[in-house]
């Protein structure tokens, strides 16, 4: 199983290092600016929608795998989920930190690129709970997908690269959904790095502790 997810752990460690040199680079909000400088039509449309996933359509997709009787997966997403929106709520509550619309108030000489449509929020910002549910459904997903090809006894050169261009894939998908609460202005980069390695961790911290009662997965 490891062996099966280096490619997208060390993807996603790699981004995060990247993201980590980007905060310690540049001021909170000069680096806001400079994530969400270039605006389009298209793009405003592509991230206005594709963050909504993360509100209810990933807790409908997660029911899917009850109508194959795979009750098991259902149980992992929403244990995951559940842990990982906790220790969001939590730390929300913690720091109570001001998001990007509040903070370019306080600094009138800036402007804050926003989406037409979007109700931009004012409190709460650290972590992004989006950018967590991004990351735990799609790990999640690579978790499943990569226990399903280990147990594959024959596996070709090509079914290989073929696995873990799905795994970056998702992580991909993963990383736009968190990158679009920035595009979005509702959150700032500190916010969703945080948000998406909790995303990250918990599904793993939980696939350790439950793989044997929940999913009923042996030899793991």
């Amino acid at each position: 199983m490891k062996k099966a997810l280096s490619v997208y752990n060390i993807a996603y460690l790699i981004l995060l290092m990247i993201g980590l040199g980007l905060l310690l680079t540049y001021p909170k909000l000069e680096l806001h600016l400079m994530l969400n400088s270039w605006h389009t039509g298209v793009f405003d449309t592509f991230f206005k929608y594709y963050s909504i996933l993360a509100e209810w359509p990933f807790y409908i997709i997660a029911l899917l795998p009850l109508l194959w009787k795979k009750k098991e997966m259902t149980i992992f997403y929403a244990i995951s989920e559940l842990s990982a929106g906790l220790v969001t709520v939590i730390l929300k509550r913690i720091f109570c930190m001001e998001r990007p619309a509040t903070a370019f108030e306080n600094c009138p000489d800036l402007v804050l690129p926003v989406v037409e449509g979007v109700n931009l929020h004012h409190s709460n910002s650290f972590p992004s709970g989006h950018a967590s549910t991004f990351f735990v459904f799609f790990t999640c997903c690579a978790i499943i997908l990569a226990y399903q090809h280990v147990q594959k006894t024959r596996q070709s050169s090509k079914s290989q690269i073929t696995f873990h261009i799905t795994l970056l894939l998702l992580l991909v998908l993963a990383v736009l959904g968190a990158y679009s609460r920035i595009y979005l202005s509702q959150h700032f980069l500190s916010d969703i790095c945080m948000g998406s390695f909790i995303g990250f961790t918990t599904p793993f911290v939980v696939f350790y502790f439950c793989r044997h009662k929940i999913l009923k997965l042996k030899n793991v």
